[in-house]
């Protein structure tokens, strides 16, 4: 039997214990125990366990025991910041209940075992220092269901949020129904959602987190309404109990499923953190989603400009672009970028390794980061070389809403061959996912500063590229078809993929000749694959400028200019003119030389000197 399979069991083995003993307590805290120090997954003692006395976490195989409310609390918020609200409100009998055991008697019971008012325990505190509303579900009490009271003190926690313009963190453990409040227990669902809701529109963050068990009406109602969802290791977790979906599929369910580990594979959580690495990393992301710092630079800041002409050919800098070792979109994102936290998932359907999202600090402010990851070695393949799928896309859009929700600089790392070419890709909708991401960053009202780093493949590159400010890598290239696939169109001969090269156009100064891009970034001599840290030195240098100057434009100002940036792309420019007058001339050229050969055949003609260039007609 192997861990997660054992874990997963012994998360089972946990729910029905609960489950059977609710109403077993320490002390009045609320929280049941196995009465045996053993795991429940692999069965180890755990008298002596430091990390299960502070934790309740197994410290052989990581399993992670449920614990009360109070305990979480206490886990989470700095010593004597907690201050509980609405504690005095209490379920009582909506709907004169009656069937087996007394509702009124289960109350009771529920509140005695576990010394708490309601299933849901809320109030202000601090987490890292930094300020928070937050509100935990407990197990413990009636399975942490939501009926009216619970219901109603969620709500009052979100608006609380609201009025007092404060992040708001959940923690979730509930098994489903409140049935002895009937549809008024269901009606919960749209009225937590509804407020959970209104903390988008102010950019107050909300993060939640996922114990075990979440299921039912709390996990598809405010649970699933989070900017940011965590999950505890191997929590059962799904809209519906694990028996139910067993018993619905005919097949064994596979290895893990119905657990946080498979939610995080199928995109629908962002981050599984065991419970004593959850306090960092919720102060962290409090403190980027939260961020009130703006970095400013003294008087205006002019672009870069980059002259220097460089060696290399137009070939020469595809293979640059394309070699083995230049480093990928995680290696500068890790050079780069501070304190990065990477996101996971579309919330639909997977999690697109080609696409990488996060959130981090960029010469000291929070920005959110959307990398294309092609990866090394064995890494390459699982991330489809840096292929994006539709998946991809539509997780790049979640990052991208996520900045314009808390007014946080997009930065982009391009570097990709193109779009995933496949069947499966084309039935989740390829096309739409491309077009929405180029639609959501044309008037995406945050700073968004693009980079290419490596390969700027055709709609893949250009999916990631609308931006503000762009900048290319000396030898990174931009292109609508690789020069393999130019010269397979033009001459039917891939080989011929040089020759054809010089004429698309695609190197870093070519596009920045065109208008195409900003800004060029020098590299080391040789490539950034021979000096990674000195190549991320020079763009960490150049977009920390960057930034520093959109960001003193206004956010209004910025998405005008964005749109007129695009809506001159192609117009009849200085670029096109000169190209113009350079086919005019050589016309000319061709028309001098046709009138020479032709008086030269006439016979009995003496020769006439050459018309005189200023002579011929020119077009203005």
């Amino acid at each position: 039997m192997t861990r997660t399979l054992a874990s997963r069991q012994g998360a089972r083995r946990l729910v029905d214990f609960l489950s059977s003993f609710i109403g077993r307590s320490r002390g009045g805290k609320g929280a049941p125990e196995p009465e045996a120090k053993n795991c429940l997954s692999c069965g180890i003692d755990l008298a002596d366990s430091d990390s299960f006395q502070r934790y309740r976490v197994c410290h052989d195989c990581g399993f992670h025991f449920n614990i009360s409310a109070r305990e979480r609390i206490q886990l989470l918020a700095d010593d004597g910041t907690f201050k509980e609200l609405n504690r005095s409100l209490i379920s009582l009998n909506p709907l004169s209940f009656s069937g087996g055991v007394s509702y009124k008697k289960k109350l009771f019971e529920a509140q005695r075992m576990t010394g708490l008012t309601e299933a849901a325990v809320t109030g202000l505190c601090e987490i890292k220092g930094c300020p928070t509303v937050i509100v935990v579900l407990d197990f413990g009490f009636l399975g942490g269901s939501m009926g009216c009271v619970v219901g109603e003190k969620v709500t009052l926690a979100f608006e609380t949020a609201v009025k007092k313009k404060l992040p708001i963190v959940t923690v979730v453990t509930s098994g489903g129904t409140r049935i002895q409040e009937g549809v008024l227990s269901l009606m919960q669902m749209a009225k937590t959602v509804a407020a959970a809701k209104r903390l988008q529109k102010p950019g107050i963050p909300f993060i939640s987190v996922l114990a075990n068990p979440t299921t039912g009406q709390v996990y598809a109602s405010f649970a699933n309404m989070a900017d940011v969802i965590l999950a505890e290791p191997d929590a059962l977790v799904g809209f519906a109990p694990l028996r139910m979906v067993e018993e619905s599929t005919v097949a064994p369910l596979p290895m893990g499923a119905h657990t946080s580990g498979s939610h995080l594979k199928h995109g629908m959580i962002d981050h599984v953190v065991a419970r004593d690495r959850l306090p960092d990393m919720l102060s962290l992301l409090l403190d980027m989603l939260s961020s009130q710092y703006k970095v400013a630079i003294r008087g205006k800041s002019k672009q870069y400009t980059y002259s220097q002409e460089g060696r290399e050919t137009a070939w020469e800098r595809v293979r640059l672009a394309r070699h083995q070792d230049r480093p990928t979109s995680l290696d500068y994102i890790g050079r780069v970028i501070s304190s990065f936290i990477e996101l996971h998932g579309d919330r639909t359907y997977g999690d697109d390794g080609a696409v990488v999202v996060g959130l981090g600090y960029l010469g000291g402010q929070a920005v959110v980061v959307v990398g294309q990851e092609k990866g090394h070695g064995e890494d390459a393949g699982r991330r489809n070389r840096g292929r994006s799928s539709p998946e991809g896309f539509r997780k790049a859009q979640r990052a991208m809403r996520m900045a314009a929700q808390f007014k946080l600089p997009l930065v982009t790392f391009i570097d990709t061959p193109g779009p995933l070419p496949s069947l499966e890709s084309e039935e989740r909708g390829l096309g739409n996912a491309i077009a929405g991401t180029l639609a959501l960053l044309s008037d995406l009202p945050t700073p968004v500063i693009s980079v290419i780093i490596g390969e700027g493949g055709s709609e893949g590159a250009l999916a990631f590229g609308v931006a503000d400010t762009i900048l290319m890598l000396e030898n990174a290239i931009y292109s609508p078809i690789s020069p393999e696939g130019a010269a397979t169109l033009l001459y039917g001969d891939p080989n011929k993929a040089e020759e054809v090269t010089p004429a698309l156009k695609l190197t870093a100064r070519d596009c920045k000749k065109l208008g195409i891009i900003d800004v060029v970034v020098p590299e080391p001599e040789g490539g950034a694959h021979l000096h990674p840290d000195e190549a991320a030195h020079q763009l960490q240098r150049l977009l920390v400028r960057e930034l520093l100057r959109v960001q003193g434009v206004s956010i209004k100002k910025l998405v005008k200019e964005r749109y007129k940036k695009y809506r001159r792309m192609g117009e009849y420019s200085s670029h096109y003119r000169a190209a113009v007058m350079k086919e005019v001339n050589y016309l000319q050229g061709q028309v001098t030389r046709g009138v020479r050969r032709i008086r030269e055949r006439l016979p009995g003609r003496s020769r006439s000197p050459e018309p005189r260039q200023e002579d011929i007609p020119t077009s203005s």
